[in-house]
């Protein structure tokens, strides 16, 4: 009961307040255990994961759904019992039975029971062959995101990119330069587990990771989670040992902690304090050191120039469907306009502190043009102290499919889909001249 409960609190923040779902799920577990936690987390991200398959199915079911000032949590109540029963394999009296349990718990869903036990007890006779004849590939993304990318990448990329979405996403570690162990794990380029897989860079890739804190290595400072997407615009600085690096929007620390690995004498500028702190206590557990800086990127001036400045700028993240899968429904096209606003200024006052002759790497984890490319066509149009620097394959490990027709790096959900996928990334590379 105590990981339904969880899941379900977490699905009625997150789809109500259009909280994120991984704070809500933080907040909603608890103490609960290892395993009941796991057990609410799979709930709750499933349901996301296949939230239009789910409630397509509802509504051929019950056409005519009681609206939420009456019934409550009903709908979330239903919600995950139809993904219990169809996607996560639980068996249909222990599904039925939790639902109604929940039910309970809730003034006004309580009174919609009979409701709950009679839907979810026909969708586990006949959900199944229902949810075959989906097109769940287009179902699942929402009209507004479809419509945007079919415009961008076109139909088949659009759909591979859906079909990305639907997979529970691997757990990637980057690992510390400065650790003893990496020696020995680069060169047997294996982790201890039958379901890691090394990818490009030495990253491991692992499909089933558990509670990441119990990794081997992880107390000792060996590794940090980082999508290997995540890892690619550090590279297009090339070598930076000893080079003065300021990381911008910094938090939550993994580019930071990858320039401060490779010997980078790094300043990370993060606004909010308690990102920062968060920050601070991942380089602490790594063993690495940087100068931390609480401030805006617009009003933060360093004391001179630098060789490269990094700029991963707040957006949409739309590039990180596969993780947060509840971004797709809580999210609008507002929402990217509203992003993509206030990053030409944070991308002025990035480049007023490179050096001539530095260079400065913007990035956004999402696919959207206008947080992207546009930002950079804008910028160089007006900036001509900067010039784009293309990315060349081999400075991707050959991986030539990860740079557009501009020379800018741009990953999808989609690449690496044999091996997992990766997240959206763009980013662009320039020099000061």
């Amino acid at each position: 009961m105590g990981a339904r409960l969880a899941a379900h609190r977490a699905l009625s923040a997150c789809l109500r307040d259009k909280s994120p779902l991984d704070a809500a799920l933080d907040e909603a577990v608890g103490a609960l255990a290892s395993r009941d936690g796991g057990f609410a987390r799979a709930i709750a991200n499933e349901t996301m994961r296949r939230f239009g398959q789910i409630d397509d199915l509802l509504r051929r079911f019950v056409p005519r759904l009681p609206p939420p000032h009456k019934a409550g949590t009903t709908l979330e109540i239903l919600f995950a019992g139809i993904c219990e029963l169809l996607f996560l394999g639980v068996p249909a009296h222990a599904a039925v039975d939790g639902a109604n349990r929940l039910a309970v718990t809730d003034l006004k869903a309580v009174h919609f029971k009979p409701l709950i036990n009679a839907v979810l007890r026909r969708i586990s006779r006949e959900g199944a062959d229902a949810a075959r004849e989906q097109d769940h590939v287009r179902i699942n993304t929402p009209d507004w995101l479809w419509t945007r990318w079919l415009s961008i990448y076109g139909e088949e990329v659009t759909r591979a990119i859906a079909r990305a979405h639907a997979q529970t996403p691997a757990i990637d570690l980057s690992f510390n330069a400065i650790s003893s162990s990496h020696n020995a794990l680069s060169a047997s380029g294996k982790y201890s587990r039958d379901d890691a897989i090394v990818l490009p860079g030495g990253v491991v890739r692992i499909a089933q990771p558990g509670r990441v804190d119990a990794l081997p290595g992880y107390a000792e400072g060996t590794f940090w989670v980082q999508d290997f997407a995540a890892s690619l615009p550090v590279r297009l600085f090339g070598e930076v040992a000893g080079s003065r690096v300021i990381d911008l929007c910094a938090a939550p620390g993994g580019k930071t902690a990858q320039l401060c690995s490779t010997g980078a004498r790094v300043t990370a500028v993060e606004r909010d304090e308690n990102r920062l702190s968060r920050l601070k206590q991942n380089l602490d557990r790594l063993r690495l050191d940087a100068e931390l800086v609480r401030a805006d990127v617009r009003d933060y001036q360093p004391q001179e120039p630098a060789d490269c400045v990094l700029l991963d700028a707040p957006c949409s993240a739309t590039g990180t469907i596969r993780r947060h899968p509840e971004l797709p429904w809580i999210k609008s096209p507002g929402d990217v306009a509203a992003c993509a606003d206030p990053s030409a200024e944070l991308l002025e006052s990035a480049a007023s502190m490179v050096r001539s002759g530095g260079m400065l790497v913007f990035s956004v984890c999402s696919l959207e043009p206008e947080e992207g490319p546009e930002q950079i066509a804008h910028f160089l149009s007006k900036c001509a102290d900067f010039q784009r620097l293309p990315t060349a394959p081999a400075e991707l490990f050959g991986l030539s499919e990860l740079i557009d027709a501009q020379g800018d790096l741009r990953t999808l959900p989609c690449h690496f889909l044999e091996q997992g996928g990766m997240d959206g990334f763009y980013a662009a590379r320039m020099v000061r001249l």
